[in-house]
């Protein structure tokens, strides 16, 4: 009976190989899903934290199914010819390969701790020496400013006004409250004139920005509270990062002949 069982395993495999391949967990009308995908597939469930016990083995194993399925029909359709997948599989895979290459130069390129550190001081040193508390007033032209500051100057209640006429959403429904704030995280034109006021003071003329034209008035003044290192830390690293991705990629280009059809 044993010898009988053996002939009768070897003669099942050898009619039907796909079937039983070691490195596939499936297949469907022969063709095999690899066990290289559900692994893939398997461990990026794991490291965002999902058990892969048997039922969500099974869910997975299924899914795959599922989709082969589909993907044959597909097929069948001729759907996989057509010019617009052709193109967007060509600019995924791309993608995909780009990602790779892009996550391989990040590993192999880290941003070391002496950068960052010098990175924070250079922080340091465009946060200011002093933060600010202002309100304002936004609108949309010169004349509209000066009208408000002309009623400022006849007593007005600058966070009335701000609440009815200022826009800045952010800030309007505050009377124009900005809070605390550094130089360095506002508009050039804007921060110049907060710096210049006395407390108290509002400005003498608009001050126009990209945003608009502004009626300031500075609250109080303190001395520069930048947030700790450890605080921007992976900030500083991300943006360290990206400004080598940047180098590398100009890198390329200057080595690169590129054509560009006219």
């Amino acid at each position: 009976m044993k010898f009988t069982q053996t002939l009768i395993t070897v003669a099942i495999l050898s009619l039907a190989p796909s079937a039983f391949a070691a490195d596939a967990v499936a297949t469907v009308n022969g063709k095999q899903i690899k066990q290289s995908v559900y692994d893939y597939i398997a461990k990026d469930a794991t490291s965002r934290g999902q058990k892969i016990d048997a039922p969500v083995k099974d869910a997975i194993i299924n899914k795959l199914v599922d989709s082969e399925i589909i993907y044959q029909e597909a097929q069948k359709l001729g759907l996989d010819k057509q010019p617009d997948y052709v193109a967007r599989e060509e600019l995924q895979r791309r993608e995909l390969l780009s990602s790779a290459f892009l996550q391989d130069y990040v590993k192999k390129n880290p941003i070391s701790d002496a950068d960052t550190k010098a990175a924070y001081e250079q922080y340091k040193k465009a946060y200011g020496e002093k933060e600010y508390n202002a309100r304002h007033i936004l609108v949309k032209t010169e004349a509209e400013a000066k009208d408000i500051i002309a009623q400022l100057g006849k007593g007005g209640d600058f966070a009335k006004i701000a609440k009815e006429k200022s826009q800045d959403p952010g800030s309007k429904e505050k009377g124009g409250d900005l809070g605390w704030f550094s130089p360095a995280t506002m508009v050039k034109p804007f921060s110049d004139a907060a710096a210049a006021l006395q407390k108290g003071a509002v400005t003498a003329a608009p001050i126009q920005t990209q945003f608009g034209w502004h009626v300031i008035k500075l609250a109080d003044t303190r001395a520069a509270q930048p947030l700790a290192y450890d605080k921007v830390k992976d900030g500083l690293q991300k943006n360290l990062q990206q400004r080598n991705l940047e180098k590398m990629m100009a890198d390329l280009r200057s080595k690169t002949k590129i054509d560009i059809a006219k």
